[in-house]
């Protein structure tokens, strides 16, 4: 939730959607930098080099659609729209990790979906291009979920968050020299936050799937809209309509 805040106000500050996905992959390398100096390359090593260029790739995508989804929507709806992974990632479950899905999860799925077509219903002022980068970035964090739930079973979470920091840097790094504009010093304080906590999101959430299940943890960022919807209201006065609160609530619901 904080980082969708940090999103939010950078977007508002005018800083290019590259510049910051650049500070928060830069940011990735800067907390396992210690560990690089300590082992050097060794934090790198894996045996599955390959899937870990997914795990980066499927980084860099989510965090560029979602992200920029802040422009055009509002804090609450980019949200509820970026929840679809859970959905995505309940389909995926079953065929590529091999876990059970059951009619309760498959049922939550179908809330879930319900509850963005009532947000999406003819007629609604919301953008479809908003639309359209927050469920490409759900899209891609499968991904995300999908890979880490098999590398944690393998690899460290500094072999992980190396990994994702190196491929995120390189492939953020052009677009963003190419974006640039002058900062000043309260943007570059905020960029220098994200990439200082953002970072741990990734940390914590390695090590829940090191414990459980893709399709049963991944619902549990639904708390973050309480917190969202709360900044949304306080920082910027975005207030969601009837329709979009009932969408949601089926979203939640699932």
């Amino acid at each position: 939730a904080a980082e969708a805040l940090a999103i939010r106000l950078m977007t508002a500050r005018g800083i290019p959607v590259e510049v910051q996905v650049f500070a928060r992959s830069l940011g990735q390398l800067l907390w396992v930098a210690p560990m690089i100096a300590a082992t050097g390359l060794a934090v790198f090593r894996t045996r599955r080099p390959g899937l870990h260029l997914l795990r980066g790739s499927s980084s860099l995508l989510t965090w560029g659609f979602y992200y920029a989804s802040f422009g055009p929507l509002d804090l609450a709806t980019a949200t509820v729209l970026s929840f679809t992974n859970v959905m995505f990632t309940t389909l995926l479950a079953g065929p590529v990790l091999g876990e059970r899905v059951d009619r309760w999860r498959w049922a939550g799925t179908l809330a879930g979906f319900v509850g963005v077509a009532v947000m999406l219903r003819p007629g609604t002022t919301v953008s479809m291009v908003g639309v359209a980068l927050a469920l490409a970035s759900a899209v891609t964090w499968c991904g995300i979920t999908l890979s880490s739930r098999v590398l944690a079973q393998q690899d460290r979470n500094t072999t992980i968050m190396a990994w994702v920091g190196l491929v995120t840097t390189a492939g953020s790094a052009p677009f963003a020299f190419m974006a640039w504009v002058p900062l000043g010093l309260a943007d570059v304080l905020i960029l220098a936050a994200v990439a200082g906590f953002a970072p741990g999101i990734i940390w914590l959430i390695t090590s829940a799937y090191r414990h459980g299940e893709a399709s049963a943890i991944a619902p549990f960022q639904y708390l973050r809209l309480i917190v969202v919807a709360g900044f949304g209201r306080a920082i910027f006065h975005e207030v969601p309509g009837g329709w979009d609160w009932l969408g949601a609530a089926r979203v939640l619901g699932g």
